[in-house]
Formats: C-alpha cells, sequence, structure tokens
C-alpha cells in the first residue's frame, strides 16, 4: 500500500470521541519539519476552545495584548506589524470567531470574544509514517529533530513492515513503534515511546550535511507557542483534506479506510489531488460522491462544526465592519 493510503487508513483507526487526528502539519520553530500525523488528547477546558470556532485561531490574535474586557486600538494591538499584515491577522480571527470589530474614538478596534483557553489540549503525540522500512528515506534524521526538539509529549514510528533489530538500532530508543495493518486497521505497539520533556529547552536540527549540523536552540516559550499552533492548526484542519473527484470510479472507502477516496478502477485508494482527472486513462466522469466530510468528523471525535460561539454584545454598542 502507497504512503498516502496507509496515511489516511492510520488517522481513520486512531481517531475517536477522546482523540483528535490531523495531518501534514508544520513541527517546527526555525526549520522546515512536516509531521506526517499528530494526535491530540483533549484537556480539561476541550469544551471552551470548541465552542469558540470550529476552524483555527490565529496564533499572532492568541498572543495578542488584547482581552474580552476592554477594545483597543487595531495599531496599538500589532504596533510592530504593516497595517496589511494587521488587517489580515484581525480578518482571519473575526472569520474564526475569536476577535470582534470595534471603534475607539473612530479608530479600528478589536476585542476577544473570549477569553483564550489554555489548557483545551493535553497530550500532542506526533507519529511518522513509513509502511516499507526498507525505504526509510530521511527517517532518522527527522525522527532525531523530533526528539531533541521536544514539541511533541510522544513520538511514534508507524509501519507495516516487519521491524528487526537492526531497524530498531537506528531509531532514536524515545520513539515509540507501532505495526499497523491498514487493510484491517488492526494496530500492535511494539516499542512503547518515552515521554519528552515538552517545557524544558529543546535543540532543533536545521540542516545536516556530511560532517556539519546546523541547530537552534528553542526556549520553553518558544517551545509552548510552537505547540499551541500545533494544536490549533490541527484542530481545524484535521486529516480528511481531501476533495472526492467527479468520477464515477471514485467511492468512499470502507473499514479503516472509510471516507478515503477509493478508485474501483485502479484498485486502491488514490490522492485526487495529484491522480484524478481527464488524464487519468480510468477517469469517467461524474458526480463527486454525496459525502459531508465534517459530518463525519464531528460524528467520529469531539471537534464540533459550527459552535454558537461567545460572541460578547454591550447594548448600545454598534458593531462596525
Amino acid at each position: 500500500m502507497r504512503e498516502y493510503a496507509f496515511e489516511l487508513a492510520l488517522c481513520g483507526a486512531i481517531e475517536d470521541e477522546e482523540t483528535l487526528v490531523a495531518r501534514q502539519l508544520g513541527a517546527h520553530v526555525h526549520g522546515r519539519r512536516i509531521i506526517d500525523v499528530v494526535a491530540i488528547d483533549p484537556g480539561p477546558a476541550f469544551d471552551r476552545r470548541a465552542a469558540i470556532t470550529e476552524g483555527t485561531i490565529p496564533s499572532a490574535a492568541i498572543g495578542a495584548p488584547v482581552g474580552p474586557g476592554t477594545a483597543r486600538r487595531v495599531r496599538d494591538v500589532f504596533p510592530d506589524r504593516r497595517p496589511e499584515q494587521r488587517r489580515w491577522i484581525v480578518d482571519r480571527a473575526v472569520a474564526a470567531g475569536f476577535f470582534e470589530r470595534e471603534r475607539v474614538d473612530g479608530d479600528p478596534a478589536v476585542r476577544q470574544v473570549s477569553r483564550y483557553p489554555e489548557r483545551w489540549f493535553d497530550r500532542l503525540v506526533g507519529i511518522e509514517n513509513k509502511p516499507d522500512l526498507d525505504r526509510p528515506g530521511d527517517l532518522q534524521a527527522q525522527l532525531q529533530t523530533d526528539v531533541s526538539l521536544g514539541l511533541f509529549d510522544a513520538v511514534v514510528l508507524a509501519t507495516a513492515s516487519h521491524v528487526t533489530g537492526a531497524h530498531r538500532n537506528r531509531l532514536p530508543e524515545e520513539v515509540g513503534i507501532w505495526r499497523f495493518d491498514p487493510e484491517s486497521g488492526d494496530r500492535a505497539v511494539l516499542r512503547e515511546s518515552t515521554p519528552l520533556e515538552t517545557d524544558s529547552q529543546g535543540v532543533e536540527i536545521i540542516e545536516q550535511t556530511p560532517g556539519t549540523t546546523d541547530i537552534r536552540t528553542v526556549s520553553p516559550s518558544e517551545k509552548s507557542r510552537a505547540r499551541r499552533r500545533l494544536a490549533e492548526r490541527a484542530y481545524g484542519k484535521g486529516w480528511r483534506t481531501f476533495d472526492y473527484p467527479g468520477c464515477e470510479q471514485c467511492q468512499p472507502g470502507a473499514g479503516s479506510t472509510e471516507t478515503a477516496p477509493y478508485c474501483e478502477w485502479a484498485g486502491r485508494i488514490v490522492d485526487p489531488a495529484s491522480e484524478c482527472g481527464p488524464d487519468c486513462a480510468g477517469f469517467d466522469a461524474g458526480d463527486s460522491p454525496a459525502v459531508d466530510l465534517s459530518a463525519v468528523r464531528a460524528d467520529r471525535s469531539s471537534w464540533r462544526p459550527d459552535p454558537e460561539g461567545r460572541t460578547r454584545r454591550q447594548a448600545g454598542l454598534d458593531r462596525y465592519g
């Protein structure tokens, strides 16, 4: 099975009411690391976070010096940003239901709709997929970066391969190992992951060349912001990021690959963005499968679509767009 299909099957297998799952997210502070899968255990303030918005709250808005009380001028909230950057941040935060627009002495201003609940997530687990360990690529360097940086509470390798002692020895000892069968959805824990220190200084590997390793130290506060940014992106994105093609051959999968785009002509799960369309020899134009992927996510997990939010209103206060 190809890595894309393996990844979708794994996401479907581990998602439940206690685990939010997302895929292909930036897991770095200064570097360029993209993690395959992120699994989130909700924290005590999860319901408060879910009540704000179904999407991602911009990191710049969360850290901005403005709360649910008195509105502040946008230029005072983001003094170091260019006007177009301020507009972009405010537009995204308003669209997410986190900011509300007002006016202060005629100037554009904002206030938070609700105070941000910092403890909405508990554990972040980073999962790197490598169904075929005979083609590891940069696996060892990627996992070493995850362990030394410490953005995740735990890091896991998921594979469909038989795992030998040689394979284990090439991996950082902190990394857990799962053997996953994408056809049945069965998962065996071959090695437990070691908890990582997420609240201490980390070391991020930026680039490795023969004889040279470029690193950056990362402070606990930088890690905290990066973890929050990662969790927010995961909440808003999820893992069903595909669109079904308008092709009679494509239907939702079944079992552990439920909702994944399955092509009858190819006999496997396909990536619609890169494999589907008129250039495909098996293309048969038709309607896309009528599947509400947001409704499926809401049914399978604790993610909430279209929350009412906590929009704050004051009597006699005009609203400015």
